[in-house]
């Protein structure tokens, strides 16, 4: 085994690689960027070597002082991990030639099948279905335009060498095409360093499907099974589980085999993910086209871990080393049922905008690592890249964690998710653990009812949640500010702030905002301790007792609640069995109006750079018309007019960087103009 490895890679995929590691004795070397000096990753390590700025380009893309650090720091092999360099056959090939062992297939493996374009010729000629579509290597605007009126609308652009969703678009109109593919170019350079694309018919309800592999150099190649991850936002994935919900084993053992031949076909070593897009005929059954092959670990292998029981990142470090599989086919077990949810920053009621700051709270349930044998399998697993107080930079991906659980059967994994995500708390940029927590309580998720549409097709229950009761808000920031109270008084009893009084009673009010409405509320108490909460004309008898840690039992009326109360400032983050909400303090609202009221042109909803600008000083425009595109985390966003107006002035310049907030230009009634 390996002695000393080095990660080419950041947040939770090197965090994920370093726990392996360290079970196996082998130390590591971790590379950071300018954003990542004090990241979790970094932390974890053995050592740690600086790359450079902090966008992607000027670190983790820069492969020359990557493999510079893994010989200056006597690193035996390189761990690509996935994403940044994961896929890249130069720099697997510059391993190799620097007398490094590149974690990962061999580099005319990447070659054939990192393309899209060349990995469907392949299978092609090897008799794989493929969704009709254009593959080759002519990517002149004009003919990849009559390519997709050959295809028929709708139709979907995608980099040739990407994945995760970025540098993809759905057309549904010739007019729409240029400017479709212009920018999934630009957002595929920015990410892989490659703009080439290709062009495929869009399958009306598709479910995505993939196939996780494993070759070693003595030319055995196995499967280990399907995943489904057919829940989709942007075209990036949401929820996975394992196995795929409706698979029968003939189906399974078909798309397995057809795995096993694509990698065979390139001489396959390591880990990587055969995908599938299918979708469902007149007749019931389901017919798979091939997608592509990942060279990589993909994010959602930790549900392939769950129900075979095998560490995935070991297998790679083993056959890395040159052992052969450690199991054949018929060995490879499927026990039980996993699921996996992506945890982001990001804000899904916004179009799923990316978010960053400081994660002040960050509680998970009772989870245990990844275990070898699988003891207290179905306690919740938690891979993530962050610590409480450590920010969500906007340079990279806005994944947060990973939430893993485990049951006996698909309905026994979906309840424990649904009570992990209840136990998972943050506090800090938006997230998307509430709608998570939404999505897996769906009559379409719960009945298997899955396509990568799902979330627009439930979008009613999905987006339209009620909030907390007002009340049951209420009551939640009385019961932790009557816990600070407390601690106030043990600390300094001259501070004493409770209701005692010689006769009478003491009043406090509550002056609140909770999801744009204000909210005042009146807290009670007696001399003798008796309390009550009002909320406009309705009373309640109140109670609380902080079980610490920001957890409260409160009595409101007859119903008890157990609330999680995090106090951030002037916001009070609440968490309940029934749903979470954000309050904020009356005053700080009010500074938000006025700030918000100062403006009049677009703000940025994230930082980000400028891409362009589609308008022009002195145009006329219409709420709702595209004014910008901004870069962020990776992908474009094209922001719209808030109002009708005219346009006064430019403060940006394309490539400029903008703040969160940042305002991008102005807008002048169009009266006054």
């Amino acid at each position: 085994m390996f002695r000393k490895i080095l990660i080419a890679n950041r947040g939770e995929i090197a965090c994920r690689i370093i726990s392996t590691a360290r079970r196996l004795a082998v130390r590591t070397v971790a590379v950071y960027s300018d954003a990542d000096a004090d990241a979790r990753h970094v932390r974890m390590a053995d050592e740690a070597v600086h790359l450079g700025g902090s966008t992607a380009r000027e670190s983790y893309l820069v492969w020359r002082r990557i493999v510079d650090a893994a010989r200056t720091t006597g690193a035996q092999a390189i761990h690509p991990g996935y994403g940044f360099l994961s896929e890249n056959a130069e720099f697997a090939q510059a391993c190799t030639d620097a007398g490094l062992v590149f974690i990962g297939p061999p580099p005319s493996a990447i070659a054939a099948m990192g393309s899209k374009s060349a990995a469907k010729t392949l299978m092609a000629q090897a008799g794989v279905p493929l969704v009709p579509g254009y593959h080759g290597d002519n990517n002149e605007p004009a003919f990849l335009a009559v390519e997709a009126e050959r295809v028929g609308y709708p139709v979907l652009i995608k980099a040739s060498a990407g994945g995760g969703g970025r540098g993809m678009r759905r057309v549904d109109r010739p007019e729409d095409f240029v400017d479709a593919l212009a920018s999934c170019r630009r957002e595929a350079k920015a990410s892989f360093g490659d703009d080439r694309v290709l062009v495929e018919r869009y399958v009306t309800r598709p479910r995505h499907i993939e196939i996780q592999v494993f070759g070693d150099a003595h030319g055995n190649v196995i499967h280990l099974n399907e995943r489904d991850c057919s829940v989709q936002r942007r075209h990036q994935k949401v929820l996975e589980e394992s196995p795929a919900p409706g698979m029968s084993e003939a189906r399974r053992a078909e798309m397995g085999a057809a795995a096993v031949a694509a990698a065979k076909a390139v001489g396959y070593v390591g880990a990587g993910t055969v995908e599938f897009v299918a979708e469902e005929r007149y007749d019931g059954d389901i017919r798979a086209y091939f997608m592509e092959m990942n060279t990589r670990l993909q994010v959602e292998h930790p549900v392939t871990e769950a129900v075979t029981g095998i560490d995935l990142v070991e297998w790679q470090l083993r056959i890395a080393d040159g052992e052969p599989l450690p199991l054949a086919q018929h060995d490879v077990a499927l026990r039980g049922h996993a699921i996996e949810a992506r945890i982001c920053a990001e804000n899904p009621d916004h179009g799923f905008l990316p978010a960053t700051g400081r994660l002040a709270v960050m509680r998970w349930p009772e989870y245990v690592a990844f275990r070898r044998h699988r003891d207290d399998a179905w306690l919740p697993r938690v891979d993530s890249g962050f610590g409480e107080g450590d920010a969500v930079s906007p340079y990279y991906d806005s994944m947060i964690a990973k939430l893993i659980v485990w049951g006996e059967d698909r309905a026994m994994a979906l309840a424990r998710l649904d009570e992990a995500l209840r136990d998972t708390h943050i506090v800090g940029p938006h997230n998307n653990v509430a709608f998570l927590r939404r999505v897996v309580r769906s009559r379409a998720f719960a009945t298997a009812d899955l396509d990568t549409a799902l979330i627009e097709r439930e979008r009613a229950a999905l987006f339209e949640a009620p909030p907390l009761p007002a009340e049951v808000v209420a009551a939640g920031v009385a019961a932790q500010l009557l816990a600070e109270d407390r601690a106030l008084e043990d600390a300094d009893p001259w501070s004493r702030r409770d209701a005692w009084r010689l006769y009478g009673q003491a009043q406090r009010r509550l002056d609140l905002e909770c999801g744009g409405q204000p909210l005042a509320a009146v807290l009670t108490r007696r001399h003798d301790g008796a309390a009550t909460l009002a909320v406009g004309a309705q009373s309640w008898p109140f109670g609380a007792l902080a079980r610490g840690g920001g957890r409260h039992d409160v009595q409101l009326g007859e119903h008890r609640h157990a609330l999680a109360v995090y106090r951030d400032g002037a916001r009070f983050a609440l968490f309940a069995d029934e749903g979470s909400a954000l309050a904020l303090a009356l005053d700080r609202v009010a500074d938000a109006v006025e700030h918000a009221a100062d403006g009049g042109g677009l703000a940025a909803p994230m930082p980000g750079k400028v891409v362009s600008f589609l308008v022009a000083v002195g145009e006329r425009v219409q709420r709702g018309q595209a004014l910008a595109v901004i870069e962020a985390m990776k992908m474009e966003h094209t922001l719209h007019a808030p109002r009708d107006g005219v346009v006064a002035e430019f403060l940006y310049a394309a490539g400029d960087q903008v703040a969160e907030g940042g305002e991008l230009l102005r807008l002048a009634d169009a009266a006054a103009a």
